[in-house]
């Protein structure tokens, strides 16, 4: 089987963290919808307003790539609002193993 999961953690810039947060949940919905996705969920750390967590299930590795490469949403993001994160503090591609 060639699912997996992606697990990534975005940080905002100082004072950004509700234009990002606001960014960000607008590609999920579209995201949902892509092709070769089983699950698209986005997370707030409740100790820190800045951090922001994606947990993604993937049908294939390139359904993903598909995604992070050529959808409108993920591109639009990235042009209007990718400046609104200070840093990508995580991005594991895993494989469910029980």
């Amino acid at each position: 089987m060639d699912d997996f999961y992606v697990l990534v953690a975005l940080y905002a810039k100082e004072g950004r963290e509700a234009e990002l947060g606001t960014a960000l949940a607008a590609v999920v919905e579209p995201s949902r919808s892509d092709e070769g996705n089983l699950r698209y969920e986005m997370f707030e750390d409740q100790a820190d307003p800045r951090r922001f967590v994606f947990l993604e299930h993937w049908a294939s590795p390139e359904t993903q790539h598909k995604h992070h490469t050529g959808s409108k949403h993920i591109l639009d993001f990235n042009a209007k609002s990718s400046d609104a994160v200070e840093k990508v503090e995580i991005f594991y591609r895993l494989t469910q193993v029980i």
